[in-house]
């Protein structure tokens, strides 16, 4: 097949899906956002695409999203056009929605067949918006808001003919009208590399290295914000550290906002809730609590197979690739009792889940595992033989996936045939 494939950052979700794709023989193009760059990647052969205008100044603020994304639409729509014209008609597009870019894929190649990524689909109410009433919006206006931002999403599902999700609690959050289009497949954990090391350990500067046999707390976001508990888990530090004293904590993550807004004022998230809790820990209790910022691949596994417990909060959305790994790597694992977690995290079974807002819980929970080794290794073996059984990548999900697409495929096929068959 002819397959093209639409992400602004390219590979994203499709790292694994896209050589597999051109090892099958397959003919991959991609569009990705990009001035310029390597004219191949994988096999794959990339195309950018950069927008040709900026935000209008006066938009209206709840416009100012879906107008981005039809700037994207349509400078891809245009490349499209240039791709068809020198002769390429893919018979699959698989793209990512959420940034836009997919919209206009139909008007080029109608016959084509349009699986997308389904991520999220937004709502004011039962999701992440209202979640946390400590951040909750003052405006009323904001229902309003949402519902133009699923402009994108609604539009994306009238012409898509089939999508991938990689979660059921993902996928139940898009409308019942189009869920029997979705096939819920994760993009997958890659278990022969993410996996627990005895001898591994993590080196913080060159005077301290964390192996095995210490005690290491580690807590990982994107950036560290109030979407993934970083608030809760900050606030809950000086109780931690107090009872203790041997602790090594290790926070994993960056300075900026990956979702929700902004801090009101010039601190990061970050640092707000570093000034909030300065004083209730010592200085000298502070040379324990490590910020390491973003890490490599290699580390990030590191720094999972040295821990001896690792903490995951998150509102109700998009759940983490960094929970699938932990428990690839056989971590004991500390958990939000929210939707998208318990989907992974059997309560005793695959790792212990408290409520996303009680603080003391959160302590007590991981006292107990720090206290009770036993404990903490027969979690951990159950959580590993979770992922390996149901999100494995070479066994499980790029099977799944290379079916679907192949699926979609065969649609695409028997369309096209009837379609001739109709002209003759």
């Amino acid at each position: 097949m002819k397959i093209l494939i639409v992400h602004q950052n390219f590979p994203g979700q499709f790292l694994h899906l896209a050589p597999a794709l051109v090892e099958q023989g397959h003919e991959v193009h991609a569009f990705v956002l990009r001035k310029s760059g390597a004219e191949t990647w994988s096999g794959v052969q990339l195309h950018s695409y950069t927008p040709s205008r900026g935000n209008a100044k006066a938009i209206h603020p709840w416009l100012l999203d879906l107008e981005s994304k039809v700037i994207r639409a349509e400078s891809v729509f245009r490349a499209c056009l240039k791709l068809s014209a020198s002769g390429f008609t893919p018979d699959v597009v698989l793209a990512h929605p959420g940034w836009g870019e997919s919209l206009f894929i139909k008007d080029v190649w109608p016959n084509a067949q349009l699986g997308i990524y389904c991520e999220l689909f937004y709502s004011e109410r039962g999701l992440d918006v209202d979640f946390d009433p400590e951040f909750a919006t003052r405006d009323p206006g904001n229902a309003c808001r949402l519902r133009l931002k699923n402009v994108n999403n609604n539009l994306h599902l009238e012409v898509a003919d089939a999508a991938i999700s990689p979660t059921q609690f993902q996928a139940n959050t898009f409308p019942q009208s189009f869920r029997h289009k979705i096939t819920v497949i994760h993009d997958g954990i890659d278990t022969d590399a993410i996996k627990s090391n005895s001898r591994a350990n993590l080196k913080i500067r060159d005077d301290l290295i964390f192996r095995t046999t210490d005690e290491v707390i580690t807590f990982a976001n994107r950036n560290l914000e109030p979407y993934r508990g970083y608030h809760v888990f900050m606030r809950a530090l000086p109780e931690l550290i107090r009872q203790r004293p041997k602790a090594q904590v290790v926070i994993i993550g960056g300075d900026g906002v990956s979702y929700g807004r902004a801090t009101p004022d010039e601190r990061s998230w970050k640092q707000t809730f570093v000034d909030e809790i300065n004083d209730l820990i010592s200085p000298e209790d502070w040379e324990r609590i490590h910020f390491v910022g973003h890490l490599s691949r290699a580390q990030f596994t590191q720094a999972l197979q040295v821990s001896t417990v690792h903490v995951y909060l998150t509102y109700p959305f998009v759940l983490s690739w960094s929970l699938l790994e932990a428990m690839s790597t056989e971590c004991a694992i500390v958990a939000s009792s929210t939707e998208p977690v318990e989907e992974l995290i059997d309560h005793g079974i695959t790792g212990l889940l408290v409520p996303f807002f009680d603080q003391t819980k959160l302590v007590n929970q991981i006292v107990n595992l720090l206290e009770k080794p036993e404990l903490r290794d027969a979690l951990g073996r159950a959580a590993r033989e979770k992922i390996v059984r149901l999100y494995d990548l070479k066994r499980v999900s790029l099977p799944h996936l290379l079916d679907w697409v192949s699926s979609l495929g065969n649609v695409g096929n028997n369309t096209r045939e009837n379609d001739r068959k109709l002209d003759g």
